[in-house]
C-alpha cells in the first residue's frame, strides 16, 4: 500500500466499453479534494463479480496513492488482469502514480525457449485487445505475438506496454513461444522497461536497417536481466523492412548470439521500393532469397512475412509452399484460420521423409561398414546431402511427422 497521498491534476481514461467490446474494461477519473474514492460501476456480470471488481478496484487506486477522486466503471467482462493494467493507465495519465506498479498474480513461466525451436507459425495479436489473449493457445500456433507496434494506435501505446505487462505475467500461453512485437525505437526501448521483466521469450524488433539498432536492444535487454536478475535467455527477432535493411541482412544477423532468427516485412518493404506487394512475390524475390542467405550464413533461422488476404487460404498455402522451398522456416499469420494451412505447408511430405530416413540409414551403414563411399540405388550420397536429410527428419519429429 502507498502511504503518500496523491491527487491528480486532470481528468482521465483508458480502456473501452460497447455492445462490440468484451474482455475489457473502461475506466475514467476525476479530480476530488477529499471525501475518498467514489466509485460507480456498471458491468454486464455485475450480478456475480460486482463486489469483486470494486474491492479490486479501490485496492488498485489505494496502491498507487490515489485516495480521492470520482471514478467511473464501464466493465465489459474484463478479467483481474486487464482490470489492473486498464486503472493503473487511467491513473498515470491522470499525472499520478509515477513509477508505481499494481502486478498481477504470476502463473508459473514455461521452459525457457531454445535458439532453433520450430517456429512455423506465429499469431499476431494486438496488445490493445485483450479479447484476443486468453484463447490465442487454444488455436495451436507455435508462437503467439503480442504487439505493441503496428497494430495500436500511437494514442494507445502507454496503455497496451501496461496490458501487455500484466498479460505476459498472469496468462498461461501454454507451449506457446512468448514474443512481443516492441515498437520501433526509440519507443521500442521504453516498452523494454515494462516489458524484459515480465520474461518474454522473444523480441521482435520492428524496422531494423543498420546492426547497432539490435545492439541498443541487445544492451537494453542485458542491463533489465541483470537488475532483475533474470536467469533465462531472451531471444531477439530484427524484422528488415526496407531496402537498406535487406542489404545489411548479415551484419544485422551477426550482430549478437541472442539473435534466433530474421525475418521480414513486406508491407513496408514494398513500400520503400514504391511497387504493389502482390499475392506472387515477384516482387519481394530478391530481398526474400537475400535474407535466406544471410540467415544460413549466420547461423540462424529464416522466417518469412505474413500472408495478409485471410479470406485467400489456397493464396496461404501455395504462399506458404513456395516459402519452404525457398528455405524459409516459417512465417507470420494474422488469423487463427491461417495456422493449420501453414503448418501443413512447411511440413515435409511423407515422400521426403521416408527417402530422408533412408539416406540416413545408408550413410550409418556404410559408416559402420568403414566404406568410405554411400550410395542409395543408382545416386551417390555425399556429406550435405546426408546432412539435410538428417535436418529434414529432425523437423519432422518436432512436427510429430516422423517417430
Amino acid at each position: 500500500m502507498n502511504d503518500t497521498e496523491l491527487k491528480i491534476s486532470r481528468p482521465a481514461e483508458a480502456g473501452h466499453y460497447g455492445k462490440d467490446v468484451r474482455s475489457d474494461l473502461h475506466v475514467a477519473i476525476e479530480p476530488r479534494d477529499s471525501g475518498g474514492l467514489e466509485i460507480t460501476l456498471e458491468s454486464r456480470v455485475g450480478l456475480y463479480y460486482g463486489s469483486s471488481i470494486l474491492s479490486q478496484t479501490r485496492q488498485v487506486l489505494e496502491s498507487l496513492g490515489l485516495k480521492h477522486a470520482r471514478v467511473s466503471i464501464h466493465d465489459e467482462g474484463a478479467l483481474p488482469f486487464v482490470i489492473s493494467a486498464r486503472i493503473e493507465s487511467a491513473v498515470k495519465r491522470a499525472g499520478v502514480g509515477g513509477d508505481q506498479k499494481v502486478l498481477p498474480e504470476k502463473v508459473a513461466l514455461p521452459g525457457p525457449s531454445v535458439r532453433d525451436r520450430l517456429r512455423r507459425s506465429r499469431l499476431y495479436l494486438p496488445g490493445s485487445e485483450p479479447k484476443y489473449f486468453i484463447n490465442a493457445a487454444l488455436h495451436g500456433p507455435d508462437a503467439i505475438i503480442l504487439d505493441l507496434e503496428d497494430s495500436v494506435h500511437h494514442a494507445e501505446k502507454d496503455a497496451a506496454r501496461i496490458l501487455v505487462r500484466n498479460t505476459l505475467r498472469a496468462v498461461d500461453f501454454g507451449n506457446c513461444e512468448r514474443m512481443v512485437r516492441i515498437n520501433q525505437l526509440p519507443l521500442g526501448l521504453h516498452d523494454l522497461t515494462e516489458i524484459i521483466p515480465e520474461t518474454p521469450d522473444l523480441i521482435l524488433i520492428p524496422k531494423v536497417e543498420r546492426p547497432e539498432q539490435v545492439s541498443q536492444v541487445d544492451h537494453m535487454i542485458d542491463e533489465l536481466k541483470s537488475r532483475d536478475r533474470i536467469d533465462r535467455p531472451i531471444w531477439l527477432m530484427p524484422i528488415l523492412e526496407s531496402a537498406l535493411g535487406i542489404e545489411n541482412a548479415f551484419a544485422i544477423a551477426t550482430v549478437t548470439p541472442n539473435i534466433a532468427a530474421l525475418t521480414i516485412g513486406l508491407e513496408d518493404y514494398t513500400a520503400d521500393l514504391g511497387v504493389a506487394r502482390t499475392s506472387e512475390g515477384r516482387e519481394s524475390q530478391y530481398a526474400r532469397t537475400r535474407l535466406i542467405n544471410a540467415a544460413n550464413a549466420a547461423g540462424v533461422q529464416a522466417i518469412d512475412s505474413v500472408f495478409s488476404d485471410v479470406a485467400d487460404l489456397d493464396g496461404l498455402r501455395h504462399w506458404g509452399e513456395y516459402s519452404r522451398a525457398l528455405g524459409f522456416e516459417g512465417m507470420g499469420c494474422i488469423h487463427p484460420s491461417q495456422i493449420s494451412v501453414i503448418h501443413d505447408a512447411f511440413a515435409p511430405s511423407q515422400v521426403e521423409i521416408e527417402k530422408a530416413l533412408k539416406i540416413v540409414a545408408a550413410f550409418e551403414d556404410a559408416q559402420q561398414r568403414g566404406l568410405g563411399v554411400v550410395s542409395l540405388g543408382s545416386k551417390m550420397i555425399d556429406a550435405p546431402v546426408v546432412e539435410r536429410a538428417r535436418n529434414l527428419v529432425a523437423r519432422a519429429k518436432a512436427m510429430g511427422k516422423a517417430s
